[in-house]
This record gives C-alpha cells, structure tokens and sequence, in this order.
C-alpha cells in the first residue's frame, strides 16, 4: 500500500526532466504506466502474503524480513543508477530490459522451491525496478510538456495509487484461493504489455556525446553497505539478538558506506550521489524527515496486515482491504495538499502531517486480537492516511526547491531511494515482532508501533527546525 505514496513521491521525476510533443502520448503513457505498476503492486502485496511465504517455506523470524528487503535492497541502491544508464543507452532499452528482468525474475519468484531460490527471485525483481522505474519516469517527463506533462504526471501517480490499493485485495483473494506463488503471476500482463507498447510507441532520443561514465563502483558499494547493515540489523533483531556476527556486519557495512562517500566524494558532479546536495540545510532536514516518515510507514505496512491475519484470524483478502482506505484518502487528499503547500509553503504542512502520523499511530495500540476493524483498526489507518496527505506532495515540491536547478533530477530521484531504503531498514528491525506468537505478537506490535510513533514526532520536529523554503515564490 506505501507503492500509493511512492508513486507521489516518484512523481518528482518526472517533473524534473525536460518535455516535449511526441506522438501518441496516450501509448506512452500506458506502457509508463504499466511498468511502473509492476513495482507498485509488487511492493504491497507481498506484505499480505508474509504470513503465508513463512508457513510454507518454513521461514523463520530471522528470514521473513528478507521477503521483502530482498527486493528493497538493490531497488534502493540501484535506482539512481539505473536512471543514470537511461540517459547514457537509452531509456526504452533500460525499461524493457528492466521490465523483462521483473517479468523473469516473477516466474522464478512463483515456482520457488526453497526460501533462498525465493529470496534470490525478489532479488532480480529489485534490480529490475531500478531500472525500469526511474526510466519510466523519464520517459513520461520527456514525451509531455507544459500542462500536458502536468496531467500526464497526475494521472500516472493516481494510477499508482490504484494499484497500490488493488494489489493487495487481488493479492490476499489469490492467496486464499490459489496460494501464495499467484501473487507473482499477477506482474507478466503488465510485464508484456510494457514491453509491447514500449517497444511500438516510444523512441530514444539519441544519447548525447561525452556523457559521463557510470558510477558503477558507487553503486557496487552503496549495495554491499546496505546489504551488510541489512543483514546485521536483521540478525539483531531477530531471535538470535546482537552476536558478534550482527555486530561485524553493521560495522562492516558502516565502513563500505564511508567508502561509498569517499568515492562520490572524488567523482564531483558525475556522483550517482552529488554530496554538493547537502551544502543546503533545508535538503538535509528533509533527507532526515524522509528517512524517519518512510521508515515508520514501512513497519506499518508489514506489520498491520502480518498482525491481522495472525492475531486477528483475518483471511489474506480480508488483511489486503484493510489498508485500501488509506490509498484512497492518500488519493484524493494530496492534490489538495500539493496546492496548499504551493501558496504557503511545505514547512508547515509537513511540521504538522508528522504529528498527524504520529497521532495514527498511537490510535493503532487498539489493535489486538480481539479487535473491531471498524473501531480498532479504521480510525488509526485513516489519521495516519490525513497526516501522510499533508506530507506526500509538498516533500516533493520542498526537495524540488531545496537544491539548485543542476541538481533537482538527482535531489528527487536521491528522496525516492531514501525512502525505499528507509523502509528496508525498518523491516530488517522487526524480526522480534515477526517472530512473536500469541499475546507476545500484540506486546510486541505494540512496542514497535510506539517507536513508530516517535519517529513520526521526530520527523515533524525536523520539518519545523531545519526546512526554511517559502510558498509560492519557492
């Protein structure tokens, strides 16, 4: 359900990159959209089919949280990246090969025999939506200009938004149906609809002379940095607590990210990360904000629907609608927001959506095993959902207007990936909840949605202190 707000999110893109006429806008916009649909449904409906994928494979506490950072992992990583290998060989080759990978690597994902074919699976899944994401992005911002662009961009992101919402109810109906390993067939449609319709209607500019190389040893480090912190981070929150080999892993991954740094550090403007973003305090404090709201909101979107179907005897169908209120508010509430931001300014729309989040939050304690969904559940699903609203479109116009106009493509796409990231850090802690069983699987949802909570509060703190962009004039 978070692919409705990444899709917002991601939006920024598009809007960075420099439109024209094209023909037939209609096709073009239906294969972004298609392809960018595999990553918003991927992403929510294997929170729903958590629960599932650990009885059958026999994934432990420890393991569950890979199902779904298995794909977060290089999509974070990689994303920057694979928009910079768009503009360097093309961006329909990007998507259609990307768009393949995701398609291949789903058939691989359904036919799995074992936790690691799995988990190796969501791994390529990943690497393909790092690439056909940012290109699909590109594609749409290209091929659109001036009002047209506008609209072409709010009807791929209210796209997103549906199928955020969908996947999860069409996902939790075929678990109880079919089984788990159908949630992955629901992307080959999409896959071969991108794919056609990509490679019919949308033609690459021809790359310009002397771009730069890819920083490729970037992106290797930036991978391995997350993964070992990843990897430990699971581990220590896991049954197993912190060994020394979650230890030696963070630690590990701490250093490969320094290294990571240094590197960006001498490659200057042609960084996959150009550290010269953060000479601006106010992209800071947002950077901060992201990597707070997005983390909290990852942990709800695994837990609320693990939870449901664990401790509230919920069906998988059952789990998936639960959310689909809070893509619908997201839907139509951050428009507004968006236009409200622009006349005042995202400081303090964002001050206050954290502490909305926050109250959301804290209304979800209600939720236990005999909770009501309607009085329990609901009104902590839908605050959390107002307070998302205020935040979701004027973070984008704020990262827009943060940085200098040489570096809004890499600010917006650098905030996408933070908050992919954000939410993989989130899961990788929440193996002690996974893990729980009973009444100690309530205790322990409820102790995590209390972190969740304050870091919603720490989000809006940030917000207020360190974000100094004005209203219209931004």
């Amino acid at each position: 359900m978070n692919a409705a707000i990444h899709a917002a999110c991601d939006a920024g893109n598009a809007a960075t990159a420099l439109g024209r006429r094209t023909r037939h806008p209609r096709w073009i916009l239906a294969a972004t959209i298609l392809a960018s649909g595999l990553a918003f449904i991927d992403g929510s409906v294997v929170n729903v089919g958590l629960a599932a994928i650990g009885a059958d494979l026999k994934a432990g506490a420890s393991d569950l949280p890979w199902v779904i950072n298995a794909y977060l992992l290089p999509l974070g990583a990689l994303l920057l990246l694979g928009g910079a290998a768009g503009d360097r060989y093309g961006r329909m080759r990007l998507l259609v090969f990307g768009t393949l990978l995701f398609g291949g690597a789903s058939i691989a994902c359904a036919l799995a025999p074992s936790l690691p074919w799995l988990l190796a699976g969501r791994a390529v899944q990943g690497t393909g939506a790092a690439l056909l994401m940012p290109n699909s992005l590109a594609i749409l911002g290209a091929s659109f200009s001036g009002e047209e662009r506008g609209r072409a961009i709010g009807i791929w992101a209210a796209m997103g938004a549906v199928m955020g919402a969908a996947g999860p109810v069409l996902g939790g109906w075929l678990i109880d149906g079919v089984g788990w390993r159908a949630i992955f067939l629901i992307n080959l449609p999409l896959a071969i609809g991108a794919i056609l319709l990509a490679m019919i209607f949308v033609k690459d500019a021809r790359p310009e002379r002397g771009s730069p190389a890819l920083d490729v040893s970037g992106g290797l480090l930036a991978t391995a940095g997350l993964g070992a912190i990843t990897w430990g981070l699971t581990i220590g929150a896991g049954p197993a607590g912190w060994t020394a080999m979650a230890i030696a892993m963070v630690a590990a991954g701490a250093v490969l990210m320094l290294g990571f740094l240094g590197i960006e550090k001498t490659k200057g403007e042609r960084a996959m990360m150009p550290l010269a973003l953060f000479g601006s305090p106010s992209f800071i404090g947002l950077t901060v904000f992201t990597w707070l709201l997005y983390g909290a909101l990852g942990a709800l979107m695994v837990l609320v629907p693990y939870v449901l179907i664990q401790a509230g005897g919920y069906s998988g169908t059952g789990a998936g609608a639960a959310l689909v209120p809070f893509a619908l508010v997201l839907t139509v509430a951050s428009p507004v927001m968006g236009g409200i931001a622009g006349r005042i300014g995202p400081r303090l729309p964002l001050s206050i959506g954290g502490l909305v989040v926050a109250s959301g939050f804290l209304l979800l304690l209600r939720l236990d095993a005999a909770a009501h969904y309607w009085t329990d559940v609901f009104p902590g699903i839908l605050v959390i959902a107002i307070g998302m609203s205020g935040a979701v479109a004027p973070l984008t116009t704020a990262v827009l207007s943060s940085v200098d106009t040489r570096h809004t493509g890499s600010a917006s796409g650098l905030n996408s990936a933070v908050a992919r990231v954000a939410g993989m850090v989130a899961t990788a802690l929440l193996g002690g909840v996974l893990g729980a069983k009973g009444a100690g699987l309530v205790t322990s949802f409820d102790h995590a949605i209390i972190v969740c909570a304050i870091a919603a509060l720490g989000a809006s703190a940030c917000a207020f202190l360190l974000i100094r962009i004005g209203g219209a004039k931004a």
